[in-house]
């Protein structure tokens, strides 16, 4: 079957490899339909692992498929039926495990794509437990979104930093996948969403989406123009996933009292803190990291009725992969890039 490995840092290649066996107990094979692309495959991509790995190394950590064949002991799932994966390999008998806490599991093997082979392979068994099943109304798309572009926002959001109605949140980089998503939850949700962008042409698009103001944080300072439209108030909610360029800024840019949640630092992972103005601001800084499969049920659900929606920027086959890195890497994407298994489906966008 065909896979798309890693055999070595920045040397992606299409292969051919073995079908895997029968599940085992407790296991289900599945047909992968669609991966969606992040940052994550960008920094696997670049040799950015933060654990120790092996060569060849499929890539993909977030993607949908359909159950093609059950193991002994499975319950819930029927051949042919849409799911979602969840992206870590989670112990499924810890503490966290058992409460539904998946994220923060005490015994994970590691992430998909990343530590583990990915998703971005015809065929994979997996455990049965990870899988979501999509609900009517949410295609193989928007079930390959749910692990990471949505379930990563609804974490962060709402299990994290709580957003509530009526509040005012600051959403760096807008365009991006989970910058798509997070200014379509946090409007749905009833907040006012300022956002950040790179380029004016990304301006009307995040606009659409929802933001009611957008910033070119090229051509302006986010700081002054965020202290600006509230007055000097501040924002309640920062929505923090690009690091060192912008973490400063946006501590400066919440209200007293105000929350900072972050997930990312795809500009460093190093910062300096004002502590001062962390306690006498009575600031939150909060991690974030990855989600819990409710959050990714939770997202299929609002994606069926129509509340939200996947932004595709480029859809791709097999053969465009390092294209599509590359667009990634470049800062390029307006949403998500997706990566069609099946070459039949995949156009260019």
């Amino acid at each position: 079957m065909q896979a798309l490995q890693l055999v070595g840092d920045k040397d992606l290649r299409r292969v051919e490899i073995d079908e895997p066996g029968a599940p085992g107990p407790g296991e289900v094979t599945v047909r992968i339909k669609v991966v969606a692309l992040n940052h994550i495959d960008v920094w696997g991509w670049r040799g950015m692992a933060f654990a120790k790995r092996k060569m060849p190394l499929t890539i993909g950590a977030e993607a949908s498929g359909v159950v093609e064949r059950l193991g002994a002991g499975t319950s819930g799932l029927v051949p042919g039926q849409l799911v979602s994966i969840y992206g870590a390999r989670t112990c499924g008998l810890c503490k966290s495990c058992r409460e539904s806490r998946d994220n923060l599991c005490e015994h994970v093997s590691g992430v998909h794509g990343f530590h583990l082979d990915g998703f971005a392979q015809e065929l994979v068994n997996l455990p049965a437990r990870l899988l979501v099943p999509a609900p009517p109304g949410c295609d193989a798309v928007g079930a390959a979104l749910a692990p990471v572009t949505f379930g990563t926002v609804e974490h962060m959001l709402f299990d994290n930093a709580k957003l509530q109605p009526g509040e005012t949140i600051l959403v760096h980089a807008g365009g991006s996948g989970i910058g798509t998503a997070a200014i379509q939850l946090a409007k749905r949700h009833g907040a006012t969403v300022i956002t950040t962008v790179g380029s004016d042409d990304k301006i009307e698009p995040a606009r659409a989406l929802g933001a009611d103001h957008v910033i070119n944080y090229r051509t302006d300072r986010f700081e002054g123009v965020v202290r600006k439209l509230t007055k000097k108030k501040g924002v309640d909610v920062v929505f923090e996933h690009v690091g060192k360029d912008t973490f400063a800024g946006s501590m400066l840019c919440l209200k007293r009292g105000g929350r900072l949640v972050t997930c990312g630092s795809t500009s460093g992972v190093s910062t300096e803190v004002n502590l001062m103005m962390l306690f006498q601001q009575q600031l939150k800084l909060l991690g974030s990291f990855g989600c819990r499969m409710e959050n990714m049920a939770d997202a299929m659900q609002k994606m069926a009725r129509g509340l939200v929606k996947p932004v595709i920027d480029t859809e791709v086959g097999l053969d465009d992969i390092a294209v599509a890195l590359d667009r990634m890497e470049g800062r390029r994407v307006f949403g998500k890039i997706i990566l069609h298994m099946s070459s039949d489906t995949a156009a260019a966008g």
